[in-house]
């Protein structure tokens, strides 16, 4: 151990050890405080917050059971749950070393010990502490956050018909632990849809974690999702967490999960399957608790049929299906979401704007919105810092080169597909729905229209 490994203390009534492994260890870590019994422990840890307790299992004269050992480690982890203690003792065999770990000690070392040995348990039983406390203060500000959280869906709102059904369904799900994939466009609140399923669930008092998979390279996938060993590879300076391990009992959302290359799926297939994630550079599995949620922008059963998405995967994160509209599929929640980001940001900029006038909501509700309720977000807030007025109105708003009248398409693809979907939905649009007018319109027999709308999914 070349860096200084934390504070330890050691409780044994036999002076030459206490005297053999201070001298060991002085330099090897930050403090090291030693006692000759186990009455004096609370006194020391009420005093200091210690990383690894290093304890003797006997202290009576002639005792080689190891009760004391196991009726002390029950009294410290009463008073000290998170506490990291490794047992010592010269009586010890595969039975008691098995109690001793299925009791709650962490590492068993054996009398006369190997330094190198020692040294190592040492290293490894103070990252394990110094992780508890990593996780303790990520749950604590996970909490605090909830605390906050006082609207039964935060910024995510809607009355629509469409959101209406998205509610009832985070509802229906929430309460379980089955994997969820939500599909959505980019800016429509699918980690909003995922923070509402953990706060809802049995998992809420635990922690969340979202990963951008999108925002991983192909080579730290397993690094950053399974963690990894010091040493794994040329930048491993240090033992690393993966986000497998940090979410255990709580949350994982992985977003843009279609944007995995295909062997980086069946890694993810097989630690979905087994519930066990390896580190890189170990042969050591270690078990895993989440409750698994999924996001992304693309057609899932597009990309298994191209070959591009794991079959197998898709039936493992899909348990149940999300389906988020685009913001221009639900108008009626325009003046809803334009309200609530306006009160926000007048109080943010600490202006006094009454609201939007009847022009600037109509705009609003003409506009495609192709970055949907994210858009919508970052145009009210940027209308609100620079406005002089106490009304926002359609000057305030960036909409000219985007918008047009009912008649035109505001094209955000040039996949001859997307655009013939595109201007189907825009001509229903226009006539209400009505099937024999649009076709009307569109050159096409009412047949053929139902064609295309079938193939489409509209």
């Amino acid at each position: 151990m070349k860096e200084p490994a934390g504070k330890i203390l050691v409780i044994d009534d036999n002076e030459d050890i206490l005297f053999a492994l201070k001298l060991l260890l002085k330099s090897h870590v930050e403090t090291i405080d030693t006692i000759n019994t186990p009455d004096k422990i609370m006194e020391f840890m009420a005093r200091k917050d210690y990383d690894v307790l290093l304890l003797d299992m006997n202290f009576t004269k002639d005792a080689i059971s190891g009760k004391e050992g196991f009726d002390w480690l029950e009294k410290i982890h009463a008073q000290y749950p998170a506490a990291v203690v490794v047992f010592i003792t010269a009586y010890g065999d595969a039975e008691k070393a098995v109690k001793a770990i299925k009791s709650g000690a962490s590492d068993f070392i054996l009398k006369p010990w190997q330094n190198e040995k020692l040294l190592a348990t040492i290293s490894s039983s103070v990252q394990l502490a110094r992780s508890k406390k990593e996780n303790k203060e990520l749950k604590k500000k996970q909490i605090e956050l909830n605390a906050v959280m006082n609207q039964p869906f935060q910024d995510f709102i809607g009355t629509s018909p469409s959101m209406v059904e998205v509610f009832q369904t985070i509802k229906k799900v929430a309460r379980t632990d089955a994997n969820v994939l939500i599909l959505g466009e980019n800016g429509t609140g699918k980690e909003l849809v995922a923070r509402a399923l953990h706060k809802n669930s049995m998992r809420n008092d635990e922690i969340f974690i979202s990963v951008d998979l999108g925002s991983i390279s192909e080579t730290l996938f397993e690094s950053e999702l399974f963690g990894h060993e010091k040493g794994a590879f040329t930048d491993a300076i240090k033992e690393k967490t993966g986000r497998f391990e940090v979410a255990n009992k709580g949350t994982l959302f992985l977003d843009e999960i279609g944007n995995l290359s295909m062997p980086l799926q069946t890694k993810l297939l097989t630690v979905i399957e087994r519930r066990e994630v390896t580190k890189v550079g170990s042969n050591k599995s270690a078990p895993v608790d989440v409750r698994l949620i999924c996001a992304t922008n693309n057609n899932p059963l597009k990309m298994v049929s191209e070959g591009r998405f794991r079959q197998d995967l898709l039936y493992r994160i899909n348990t149940v299906e999300i389906h988020l509209p685009p913001l221009r599929e639900r108008i009626s929640d325009i003046p809803l979401l334009a309200d609530h980001y306006l009160r926000i940001y007048s109080k943010k900029y600490r202006k006094t704007i009454r609201k939007l006038s009847s022009d600037a909501l109509k705009t609003m509700k003409e506009y495609q919105w192709p970055g949907n309720v994210r858009e919508l977000q970052h145009s009210i807030e940027r209308a609100v810092i620079l406005t002089d007025s106490d009304i926002l109105d359609k000057e305030d708003f960036m909409f000219s080169a985007h918008s047009g009248s009912a008649g035109e398409i505001d094209l955000t693809t040039f996949n001859l597909e997307d655009i013939e979907k595109q201007i189907i939905q825009k001509v229903l649009k226009k006539h209400a729905g009505n099937v024999t007018q649009a076709a009307g319109d569109l050159g096409l027999t009412r047949t053929s229209l139902y064609r295309r709308m079938e193939k489409h999914g509209l």
